[in-house]
């Protein structure tokens, strides 16, 4: 079972995105043939015959919207055939509108040929894209070791799964570690240092013996990036966690990123964290970095969001009350459990979370994503 969520579309996401590609919604599919059923209907009880017949000439162009060529090709038939038709009266100025007509039929299918073959070659750049993108960053688990995990990703950069957010969650030989994160930029360009990121994480997992130094891998990685790179420097915020064995100690590290919230009963209280500048920036060369280290309970929930989140702005500039909302929702949760111990699954937290905030924010230009992780001691 996976506990990655698909954010619910944006407001006026449906309406615009079958002119970017996608299939268009279905009152665009039946319009060539019922606009074709209308003419004829309102042809034959007209006591004088009108001369509507030009209105076929739309039907043609309007099947290139929704149909492949043969599919065209047929309506194109059709609409032909109905102005050589004598009870319809269709071509009474002559044959100049039956040879326009032809004419634009022709083109119709021709240019429905094209957009199928255009269509094609997108699906599978996409399907291609998607699979590139699923493996970067594959769903989180259910559970890693002694802690359940529930996340949240969306990006800014409309059809990508990835952009400039990241997250992660591994276990390893000194506990479970995660990562959540923002690099420089958002969308396609951004998935570059994203990757490099996400390996860096992997690999420190695996051979760091301490949280600082998993932090000080990650900005190296970016240092030498930098080093390459055309556009100046590269950095990145960051926010690194350590679980203890039983899961009911954490060690966190913030470089630039937003503080976690910690959610406890009906509280919910952003972490006293000492900040560390962005990764990118000389931070392994910087001297020790200090951790925070902090107890936790049975039912407690670390949330931690990306800018995306913390600086979403509604119509008057006024920026997202996060720590506001997130008490107001652990304040639901103990409601709902009855026993004021924190209650409520961690699952469906960032789904409300993101639910509250496009109310507040309907168009949310950043990447957006949420993690929350709670001690799950076997």
């Amino acid at each position: 079972m996976r506990k990655v969520s698909a954010a619910p579309p944006r407001r006026g996401e449906d309406r615009r995105s079958w002119l970017s590609g996608a299939p268009p919604p279905r009152w665009v599919r039946v319009l060539p043939p019922v606009l074709t059923g209308a003419i004829c209907v309102a042809t034959l009880v007209s006591d004088d015959r009108i001369d509507i017949g030009f209105l076929l000439g739309a039907i043609p162009p309007l099947a290139v919207l929704s149909y492949g060529p043969l599919a065209t090709a047929l309506l194109c038939g059709a609409v032909i055939a109905l102005l050589t038709v004598p009870a319809f009266q269709l071509d009474r100025p002559g044959d100049a509108d039956l040879l326009t007509v032809v004419f634009v039929a022709a083109l119709s299918v021709f240019v429905s040929f094209v957009r199928s073959r255009r269509d094609a070659q997108l699906d599978l750049e996409r399907t291609v894209a998607e699979a590139a993108q699923r493996a970067l960053a594959p769903p989180l688990p259910e559970r890693v070791g002694a802690v359940r995990c529930a996340g949240l990703y969306r990006a800014a950069q409309r059809g990508t799964l990835v952009g400039g957010d990241f997250f992660d969650v591994r276990d390893g030989p000194y506990g479970v570690r995660a990562v959540t994160g923002d690099v420089q930029g958002h969308g396609l360009s951004a998935v570059s240092t994203v990757a490099s990121l996400l390996g860096a994480f992997r690999e420190a997992v695996l051979d760091q013996p301490d949280l600082t130094s998993v932090a000080g891998r990650l900005d190296r990685r970016l240092l030498v990036d930098s080093a390459g790179a055309r556009h100046g420097e590269l950095f990145a915020t960051a926010a690194l966690l350590e679980f203890s064995a039983d899961a009911l100690r954490v060690r966190v590290v913030v470089c630039g990123n937003p503080p976690p919230f910690l959610l406890r009963g009906a509280l919910a209280t952003e972490l006293d964290v000492s900040p560390w500048t962005p990764l990118g920036l000389g931070l392994a060369d910087a001297g020790a970095i200090e951790a925070c280290t902090v107890a936790l309970r049975p039912g407690d929930r670390l949330f931690l969001a990306s800018d995306g989140v913390v600086e979403a702005r509604d119509d008057s500039g006024a920026f997202y009350p996060l720590a506001d909302r997130l008490t107001a929702l652990a304040a639901q949760d103990a409601e709902g459990t009855g026993d004021g111990g924190g209650g409520g699954d961690p699952a469906t937290l960032p789904e409300r979370v993101w639910a509250d905030l496009v109310r507040f924010c309907p168009d949310v230009e950043d990447d957006v994503t949420m993690l929350v992780l709670t001690p799950a001691p076997p």
